[in-house]
């Protein structure tokens, strides 16, 4: 199942649309209070730590986030803690919500610290608080922290408090990226409040957010589908989270389990035919990568798929023989010398394509000119099945970027973060640095089914929400992980599933199946065939949906 995952402009505009509909400011931001301290209880009972007695430090921005700490420094006092709040701005700064709770923690007795005065080290907050709750800054923020805010966000990571709580983000964590601006608080939790904002789920801002936990605000269904996200995740499973940074109390109504959920599990065995399994051919390979095409035929095979084929020079060829005599083969025209791609390869496969539900190009095909005549004349043949477009055929869209035109919605491109850069024309560090822009910068290439790979896998679909994928999966760090993969995705396509939803699909086995061989290979270790041959263990764990639920929509 799917859950919403809206940008924090999005979320802002969730947050304003419930407040036309009359849910006051001040109700939105007791019940994020409630829901932050429940959090608290919770995972900081998990650390023998209780309220009941805690000094509690209060760091409060100047926004929302501060209203949300003035609201929880209340049940604090209320639950037996002494709390005391660092405020960023003077008391009578505060306006509306905040300003409101504020006022009424203040006349409950809370104690209130200039956060300027605690930064000098004023002894009337506690020098070495039992908790920290962080609510300095938002999901709004983006840019670079100040001086002012970099030196509040540096005393307190210097604190050493036994549990830090973040509220909604860690403050100079960017909800966006993911990425420190260029510094920002350590939490051991982060309570984000009825979704989860795209920068938190990128593996890379785990050091900050520590355990993600996602709570529901009461944000109404009809605000969430007057305005969709644009990105989503998938709801893990007590079954199959290990490995997932967030865990999340979703709250959605039916309606909307309905819009983000992911396909049902098919009853039955499947296709008894291996015509009906899904036919799949794969093209690529070259003297010198051998083993590529080799890895995306097997993890075909290993996904369900009935009949492989592999097309390739004959040193591939004698390789697939030797290891893999399940696979059918194809040989090239030979119109080239020493065993290399040319333009003539693709007339050779022209006729037997439309028997097949989807055609895996590009895993070891190599740079040659020759690869790059194979790859243009392969474009432009009609009836051509679905695509997953991999490796060395995504250096030739590059070097021949008219080709890009000839894409469809139904082709899967599966660049990792190099293969990107050189679409782009930026570096490597570009992409890492900003892997949604990227995403946006790939998609608007082509009208096809993008997956950016690396750690946090990002996909983007024509007209539906883009994926984020949570996984950190170190056995997956693996030369042919890939090829594994667009395996994956090819025979999910031959067995008619769209093109969204195979790239969706497939990155989850994927990830499922690295963190199935984490128990193996705790210390990595393992190879790509490892990945390929548990695949059908994952496939039943897991299910797969049916061909009646493959539709663009998911």
């Amino acid at each position: 199942m799917f859950v919403p995952v809206p940008t924090p402009e999005e979320m802002s505009r969730w947050d304003a649309a419930a407040a036309s509909s009359g849910i006051s400011e001040e109700t939105l931001m007791e019940s994020a209070a409630r829901a932050a301290m429940d959090c608290l209880r919770e995972e900081a009972g998990k650390r023998r730590l209780s309220p009941a007695g805690a000094s509690v430090l209060l760091l409060a921005g100047g926004g929302n986030n501060g209203g949300d700490a003035f609201c929880m420094a209340r049940h604090l006092l209320d639950a037996g803690a002494a709390p005391v709040l660092v405020c960023a701005k003077e008391p009578d700064a505060y306006h509306g919500a905040a300003l409101h709770w504020l006022r009424v923690a203040m006349s409950l007795g809370v104690p209130v610290v200039p956060a300027d005065d605690w930064v000098k080290g004023d002894t009337r907050a506690p020098a070495a608080p039992d908790i920290v709750v962080d609510a300095l800054l938002g999901t709004g923020f983006h840019g670079k922290l100040r001086e002012r805010e970099t030196s509040f966000v540096e005393k307190l990571n210097a604190l050493s408090a036994p549990f830090v709580l973040a509220v909604d983000v860690p403050s100079g964590l960017s909800a966006r990226s993911g990425r420190p601006s260029p510094t920002a608080v350590r939490a051991h939790v982060t309570v984000t409040f009825q979704a989860a904002k795209p920068g938190l789920l990128l593996p890379e801002a785990q050091d900050y957010t520590g355990s993600l936990i996602v709570r529901p605000i009461g944000m109404p269904r009809a605000v969430q589908e007057a305005d969709p996200p644009s990105f989503r995740t998938w709801l893990c499973t007590r079954r199959l989270d290990r490995g997932a940074p967030y865990t999340v109390e979703h709250g959605l109504s039916p309606r909307l389990e309905e819009i983000f959920d992911a396909p049902s599990v098919p009853e039955g065995r499947g296709p008894a035919h291996k015509g009906a399994a899904g036919r799949v051919l794969v093209a690529g390979g070259c003297p010198s990568y051998t083993g590529a095409p080799c890895l995306s035929a097997w993890a075909a095979l290993r996904s369900g798929a009935g009949l492989v084929m592999l097309a390739a020079p004959e040193p591939v060829l004698n390789a697939a023989r030797i290891s893999m005599p399940a696979l059918t083969l194809h040989a090239l025209s030979g119109k080239a010398p020493d065993n290399a791609w040319c333009a003539e390869d693709a007339q050779t496969l022209a006729e037997t394509l439309p028997t097949f539900g989807a055609l895996v190009f590009g895993p070891g095909l190599g740079r040659s000119s020759g690869a790059a005549d194979m790859t243009e004349a392969l474009l432009q043949l009609p009836h051509r099945p679905p695509m997953v477009i991999d490796a060395d055929a995504l250096f030739a869209l590059a070097q021949r970027p008219k080709l890009l035109s000839l894409l469809r919605p139904c082709d899967v491109l599966t660049p990792h973060p190099g293969e990107a850069a050189t679409l782009l024309g930026v570096g490597v560090r570009d992409v890492q640095a900003d892997r949604f822009g990227a995403l946006r910068s790939l998609a608007a290439l082509a009208p096809a089914v993008w997956v950016l790979k690396g750690e946090g896998t990002l996909i983007s679909a024509p007209d539906e929400p883009s994926v984020i994928s949570p996984w950190q999966v170190p056995q997956l760090a693996v030369a042919g992980s890939g090829d594994v993969l667009a395996g994956v995705i090819g025979a999910l396509l031959a067995r008619g599933h769209a093109a969204p939803l195979a790239a969706t699909l497939g990155v989850w086995l994927h990830a499922l199946a690295g963190l199935r061989l984490a128990g193996e290979f705790p210390l990595r270790g393992n190879g790509p065939h490892d990945i390929a041959n548990i695949l059908p263990r994952v496939l039943g764990a897991a299910g797969e949906p049916s061909r009646e639920d493959s539709c663009p929509s998911f």
